[in-house]
């Protein structure tokens, strides 16, 4: 049954998907989503941290005119602003200091800055290196009784954080956070318990917006969403994908907390509020629009999904078309196979199937039916010739030394060189297929095949590798990756009868 109209406000998260440094073809995606969400009548659109200048810009923050540059597109958008109320992350330099923020725009006008307040500087973040602490807590007044607190990812999951003094003391019933939030395993359901208790906390809606893509070993998920005050979420965009997400707020139940005493208050001083007033922007009175809960991934299914993403992110933006890799019937090189097929099309997909004299004669069959599975173009190259001939050149230092390492790394950089030529002659980024329980106990060769320009499964240990091509195979409903490959005992085979577990 149709609603009946009334006052809402109506509120559009643009997660998109940047490229760190690419500041003018950021500003056109920033301005092609803006439209969209004026098309949906919204009230308001944010969009993620930092996206004018991609994240993480790294030290490109550095550079001045990288800065002027980041602040001369932003005027290029505010003119896009016209009756909507916009957010957008960027650099922002004062006085000689730099500062992660986020610009409030309306009506052809760049209203004021916020800047983020808490600066994360563990993991992969490094952001006391690039940016000074902000100081304010920015509200903006939208029409006569609705104002809005706005502050940036790692301010809203302190407890004590802007958004406090923003509710609480300001009287902020709308919260929104811009965010660039790193993809891990679990996150998602760990962002979302966090974001429910601050709505809670601060009786007020939080519209938090996160951005998406894969920018060199990082990826973002997106699923931007939208809780009311009680903590139940209102809507949710879908993960690794870019879109808009358009949720109405029902402006009725916006009667935010006020704190009880000044002396039993912990947050930022109510010194550091700042209000700016939305002249003549009233919220619409229209028909609610159905916000939309996208469903979120099985665990198996996100974290293939985040490996396909961040793949395809660091072949595209990097300005590579094609990918090669070394194909050996093994599990790694097939798993890396398919995400590499789904990620860039099988078009774009090269494999070379290097044999040696300890290659048996089921895993160069298995080598083969992956290909013909993926319809991946496939190249063989055997490598016994320059085996030996490479064996001969240290003429007598060898002798009288049994076969070991040396021998066996030598077969692995002879295919790390390979690929690296095939690489050179044709423009082909090589993809590395070692995983993470290689890596971290050092079962691999420098020069061989530590080779490649990225690591898809460098944060995946082997048993997960297992379940996912096992996932993988159960999407498509056939043995994409054959089931021999997932029965075999793994093996580099470098010498006779090896094992791994050996």
């Amino acid at each position: 049954m149709p609603q009946d109209n009334k006052k809402i406000l109506r509120v559009c998260l643009a997660q998109i998907n940047p490229k760190v440094g690419d500041i003018q073809g950021n500003a056109e995606k920033i301005i092609a989503f803006l439209e969209k969400a004026r098309g949906l009548k919204a009230d308001v659109a944010a969009f993620p941290e930092l996206c004018l200048c991609g994240y993480p810009p790294e030290d490109l923050l550095f550079k001045p005119h990288f800065i002027k540059e980041n602040l001369k597109s932003l005027y290029r958008i505010v003119k896009f602003s016209k009756n909507i109320f916009s957010v957008i992350g960027f650099p922002y330099a004062q006085k000689g200091r730099l500062y992660n923020a986020a610009a409030l725009i309306y009506n052809g006008r760049l209203l004021d800055v916020y800047k983020k307040i808490f600066l994360p500087n563990y993991g992969v973040f490094d952001e006391g290196r690039y940016f000074t602490v902000g100081g304010t807590c920015n509200i903006a007044a939208f029409g006569k009784d609705v104002k809005i607190g706005v502050n940036i990812c790692e301010d809203i999951w302190h407890a004590h954080g802007p958004q406090r003094t923003q509710a609480l003391l300001g009287g902020a019933g709308v919260i929104i956070n811009i965010s660039a939030s790193p993809y891990q395993a679990r996150r998602l359901e760990e962002r979302q318990h966090m974001l429910a208790a601050r709505a809670k906390e601060n009786n007020a809606y939080v519209a938090y917006c996160n951005l998406v893509g894969g920018q060199d070993e990082l990826v973002f998920d997106g699923a931007s969403i939208v809780l009311d005050n009680k903590g139940k979420i209102l809507a949710r965009g879908k993960q690794f994908e870019e879109g808009l997400v358009t949720a109405d707020l029902d402006l009725s139940v916006l009667k935010p907390a006020q704190a009880a005493s000044k002396k039993t208050f912990f947050g930022l001083p109510a010194s550091s509020l700042k209000k700016n007033i939305l002249p003549g922007l009233e919220p619409k009175e229209q028909a609610a629009c159905a916000n939309k809960v996208e469903k979120t991934l099985d665990p198996l299914g996100e974290i293939y999904t985040a490996l396909a993403l961040g793949l395809r992110n660091y072949v595209l933006k990097n300005n590579f078309k094609k990918v090669v890799l070394g194909v050996s019937g093994g599990v790694d090189s097939a798993l890396v196979a398919v995400l590499a097929a789904d990620a860039l099309g099988r078009d774009n997909v090269v494999a070379l199937t290097m044999p040696s004299m300890y290659s048996s004669a089921a895993t160069m069959l298995d080598g083969k039916l992956i290909a013909k599975n993926l319809k991946i173009r496939l190249i063989n190259v055997p490598i016994q010739a320059i085996y030996a001939k490479y064996l001969s050149v240290p003429g007598g230092y060898f002798s009288g030394r049994a076969p070991g390492i040396a021998e066996q790394n030598i077969q692995a950089r002879i295919r790390g060189n390979l690929l690296m030529a095939f690489s050179n002659k044709f423009g082909w980024l090589v993809i590395n297929t070692g995983n993470k329980s290689e890596v971290s106990t050092g079962y691999c060769t420098l020069y061989g095949d530590m080779a490649g320009g990225f690591s898809v499964l460098k944060d995946v240990p082997k048993g997960l590798v297992y379940k996912l091509a096992e996932h993988r195979n159960s999407c498509a409903g056939a043995d994409i990756i054959p089931a021999s490959v997932l029965r075999r005992a793994p093996t580099a085979e470098l010498k006779r009868n090896q094992k791994d577990q050996d």
